[in-house]
C-alpha cells in the first residue's frame, strides 16, 4: 500500500506520462491510411514511474505518396500509430502537446533498410487512465533498386516534455512487423537527348549534305548513314565528337531511295546511342525518255491534332467516414497525326486540387490507368502511358516515337480514380485535368 501511495504522488508531482496496457478498442484510422497491422510491442516506461516494462499490442499502419516510384525518386512515408501499446496509468489528466513521437520504418523485398520518422509536439488531452491518442509520424526514403518493396512499422519512442524531458521507448518485439504498404519502383531510363540537324533536306544523287550533332559521348566514333524507310542504306560516313559531344561530318547519298539519315555511336543502330532520322529526299533527275511524260504529283503534310467526346467527368461517390477511391473513366480522346515525317507525339495531363466546401483534396489523389489503340494502318503505334499518380507535375497518357516516317490516328482512354481521404467534409469537389499534345 505504501509503495501504490508513493507511485501516485510522484507521478502526481511530475506528470509522468508512463505506459501501461491498453485494454480499449482501436481508434478509428487516420484518412489515408493503408492497411492496418497488429504487432506485439515491448515498451520501458520511465524509471521515475516504477512500474516493470509493459508487453503490449500496437496497431499501426503505413502509408506513402507515392506507390509507383522510379529509380532514385524520394517517397514520403506516414508512419501512423493508431493504437499505441498502452495508456496513462495514472489518474492525472495530461495536457495537449506534450508528446513528440520518433520511429523507424523497416523496409523489405527489392530494397532492405530502415529510415526514421518523426511526428509534431502535438497530441489531445489524455483523461486520467485514459488511452493514448493516435499519432503520425513522417519520414522520407530514396528508392535505389527497381520491384516491390515492402514497409513495416518498427520501433517507436512517445517524448514527453510535461515537467520533465522523458522518453518511452516501444519496440517491435519479434522484428520485423507485419507488412502495411508495399511499393512498386521502376528502373529509371536514361534519356538520350543526342540530336542531329542537316545541312539540307535534299540533293541529287552523289551530292554531300553536311550533317551536325550534339550530346553524343565525347571521344566517340558516330557513323553517319542513309535509311531507306527502316533500313541502313550503303551510304555511311565517320566522325569523331568533340569533347563537348557535338559533330560535324559530310556524308555522300547515293541511294535514290533514301528518305533519312541517322547518326549513331557503336558498330550498329541503336535508337538508345543515336539520333535521327533527320529527312532527306533524293531528287529524281533520271531523263524523261523521247516519247514520254514525267507525271508528278504532292502528298501535302498535315497537322497533328486531337479531340475529346467530352469535357465533364462525374467520378463516383465516397462515404463520409471511410472515403476511399472515387472512380471514372476519362472521356476518350482521338488523336490525329497527320504531318508525315520523322516526329513522333506525346500526350500529357496534370490536374489541379480538388476544391470543396471548405476544403480541398490534394492534386497527388488522382490517379490513372491509361489505354491506347491504333487505328489499323497508320505508321506509328501508339504506347500508354505508366499507371500511377497524375498530380500537379503531370504525366504521360499516351505517346509515339520518333520514326523514318510515323503518323496515323488513334483512341486513348484512362480509368480515373481519386482517393479521397476518410474525413474530407462532405460536398462537391471538382479539379481540372488539361491535356497537352506535342
Amino acid at each position: 500500500m505504501a509503495t501504490t501511495s508513493r507511485r501516485r504522488r510522484l507521478a502526481s508531482l511530475l506528470g509522468v506520462t508512463a505506459l501501461a496496457v491498453a485494454t480499449g478498442g482501436a481508434l478509428a484510422c487516420p484518412a489515408g491510411a493503408s492497411t492496418n497491422v497488429d504487432f506485439a510491442t515491448h515498451c520501458i516506461p520511465p524509471a521515475v514511474a516504477g512500474i516493470p516494462p509493459i508487453d503490449g499490442t500496437t496497431t499501426a499502419a503505413i502509408t506513402v505518396d507515392n506507390t509507383a516510384p522510379k529509380v532514385g525518386d524520394t517517397v514520403t512515408v506516414t508512419y501512423t500509430v493508431v493504437k499505441p501499446a498502452a495508456s496513462n496509468p495514472t489518474a492525472i489528466a495530461l495536457p495537449a502537446d506534450i508528446m513528440t513521437p520518433t520511429g523507424k520504418v523497416t523496409l523489405g523485398g527489392a530494397q532492405t533498410g530502415s529510415f526514421t520518422v518523426a511526428g509534431p509536439k502535438k497530441n489531445d488531452p489524455v483523461p486520467g487512465n485514459g488511452a493514448f491518442p493516435s499519432f503520425s509520424m513522417t519520414g522520407t526514403f530514396t528508392v535505389t533498386t527497381p520491384g516491390a518493396i515492402t514497409l513495416s512499422p518498427g520501433d517507436y519512442n512517445i517524448h514527453t516534455s510535461y515537467i520533465l524531458e522523458l522518453d518511452t521507448p516501444c519496440t517491435v518485439t519479434n522484428p520485423p512487423a507485419p507488412v502495411s504498404e508495399t511499393v512498386t519502383a521502376t528502373a529509371t531510363v536514361p534519356v538520350n537527348t543526342r540530336a542531329i540537324s542537316l545541312g539540307s533536306a535534299s540533293g541529287n544523287a552523289g551530292d554531300s549534305v553536311t550533317v551536325t550533332g550534339s550530346n553524343f559521348t565525347p571521344g566517340a566514333t558516330v557513323t553517319l548513314a542513309g535509311r531507306s524507310g527502316s533500313a541502313q542504306t550503303a551510304d555511311t560516313a565517320t566522325v569523331t565528337a568533340t569533347s563537348a559531344g557535338t559533330i560535324s561530318g559530310s556524308l555522300t547519298v547515293n541511294d535514290k531511295t533514301t528518305t533519312g539519315i541517322v547518326a549513331y555511336e557503336g558498330s550498329a543502330w541503336s535508337a538508345d546511342l543515336g539520333a535521327g532520322p533527320a529527312a532527306y529526299v533524293v531528287n529524281d533527275t533520271t531523263p524523261v525518255p523521247p516519247g514520254s511524260q514525267k507525271l508528278t504529283t504532292t502528298v501535302k503534310a498535315g497537322s497533328l491534332s486531337m479531340s475529346q467526346a467530352g469535357d465533364a467527368v462525374g467520378l463516383s461517390a465516397v462515404d463520409f467516414g471511410k472515403g476511399g477511391a472515387s472512380t471514372g473513366a476519362l472521356n476518350t480522346v482521338t488523336v490525329q497525326d497527320f504531318r508525315g515525317g520523322p516526329a513522333g507525339w506525346s500526350l500529357t495531363g496534370k490536374v489541379t486540387d480538388f476544391t470543396g466546401p471548405g476544403a480541398k483534396i490534394d492534386a497527388g489523389a488522382l490517379s490513372w490507368t491509361p489505354a491506347c489503340a491504333t487505328k489499323a494502318g497508320s505508321p506509328s503505334t501508339c504506347v500508354a502511358g505508366s499507371a500511377g499518380t497524375v498530380g500537379s507535375s503531370g504525366a504521360t497518357l499516351a505517346s509515339t516515337p520518333d520514326g523514318t516516317v510515323t503518323g496515323g490516328q488513334f483512341t486513348v482512354d484512362a480509368g480515373l480514380s481519386l482517393n479521397v481521404p476518410a474525413f474530407t467534409p462532405p460536398g462537391s469537389y471538382s479539379g481540372v485535368l488539361t491535356l497537352t499534345l506535342t
